[in-house]
């Protein structure tokens, strides 16, 4: 559900010429071509199609579908909007009025994206092949496609895990699969004791049959191989489960005191 505040909300209404119970110049047609091409949402159907008004239908869509959705679909209008303009086409002076702050919004709406904490997918990191994972996970949720980077993610996670064994001295070998690398790495942090409740030591404790249900959406759902992918819903599901998790243990390492490893001198290199 978008979360837009009644001023933004009036914005949006005083550019797209909804109190009239229109949407800019659209007919029915075009205006159902329009939305499902941007969202790939029918908006004459299902949880939209209580009036004939394209203004209520619209309000309905802006009320049940995320933040990114209806700023996907705002930047449409705004790019359809100034296309029209420079064809000659001719708009009421209100519409251009609040067409900045539209503009401006659709961005602050995109941002907020489908999927919390897409900033744990860190993308600086020495490592070019982390690097670029990142960078398709990124873009794949940017396109509003988590589906189809499921796999992309699976292949993150093993590599995210692989680092934290290494970094904690947990031995494991190439062969193992995702959610055991998972329980090894959280059998050392709670060992170490840097987990403080009983209810967290669950929590992730249970996560590990999560970490393991993973394995096979990404062998037989994803594009890991020829598949019938996941569908978008539960795709997201997945990706925001991933992502509070890895935000979780980032926070966790930061706190994590850095191990001061003292250099052993080499006699050979002393000056005397």
């Amino acid at each position: 559900m978008a979360d837009i505040k009644m001023l933004d909300k009036r914005m949006i209404e005083g550019f797209l010429g909804m109190q009239t119970g229109y949407v800019l110049d659209y007919s029915n047609k075009t205006f159902g071509e329009f939305v499902e091409e941007v969202t790939g949402i029918d908006v004459f159907s299902g949880r939209y199609n209580i009036d004939v008004s394209k203004a209520n239908r619209l309000r309905a869509f802006m009320r049940e579908e995320s933040n990114y959705n209806v700023g996907k679909l705002l930047a449409s209008f705004c790019e359809y909007y100034s296309a029209k303009l420079a064809t000659g086409h001719q708009f009421s002076d209100s519409n251009h009025n609040y067409y900045e702050h539209c503009l401006k919004l659709s961005d602050q709406l995109k941002q907020e994206g489908i999927v919390e904490h897409m900033d744990a997918f860190k993308s600086d990191t020495e490592d070019k092949d982390f690097n670029v994972l990142s960078k398709l996970i990124k873009e794949s949720i940017e396109k509003n496609e988590p589906e189809t980077a499921l796999d992309r993610l699976h292949t993150y996670m093993m590599k995210y895990f692989r680092q934290l064994c290494e970094k904690h001295t947990v031995d494991y070998n190439k062969d193992e699969a995702l959610n055991s690398l998972y329980g090894k790495y959280i059998k050392k942090i709670i060992s170490d004791k840097h987990i403080e409740s009983e209810m967290t030591e669950k929590i992730l404790k249970y996560s590990v049959n999560i970490f393991e249900a993973f394995n096979g959406v990404r062998n037989n759902q994803s594009f890991a191989h020829d598949n019938p992918v996941l569908n978008y819903q539960e795709s997201v599901l997945i990706f925001n489960n991933i992502s509070n998790m890895v935000k979780f243990i980032q926070d966790i390492e930061n706190k994590i005191p850095s191990a001061k490893i003292e250099e052993k001198a080499d006699w050979n290199d002393l000056p005397f």
